[in-house]
């Protein structure tokens, strides 16, 4: 988040982990397990970043409207319409978790 958010990102962009709200929590649990099941079933290496970021994007998409009934629209956007930031972010995203899967 930090290294590519302009300037000082908002408080809550960058909460503890225990300050993070259950639910934001548990997205990013269920992202995580989505993003390791596929790069165990292999191929992601065939992946360029920006299909990686974008797989990280979908996913927490389905997760913002299993929380939230009526979303903000920049919650649940596309990615073309994602600040250059969230999409670096993204990418970013879906690389450490590869790191971690192994």
């Amino acid at each position: 988040m930090r290294k590519h958010f302009p300037g000082e990102p908002k408080p809550s962009y960058i909460a503890p982990w225990d300050d993070t709200p259950d639910w934001e929590r548990a997205s990013a649990g269920a992202v995580y397990e989505q993003v390791a099941l596929l790069i165990r079933q292999g191929g992601t290496d065939k992946l360029s970043r920006e299909q990686k970021g974008r797989f990280v994007a979908l996913c927490w998409i389905a997760q913002i409207y299993r929380h939230i009934p009526d979303p903000k629209p920049a919650y649940v956007a596309d990615w073309e319409q994602l600040p250059d930031w969230q999409r670096e972010t993204d990418s970013d995203i879906f690389v450490h978790i590869a790191a971690a899967v192994g």
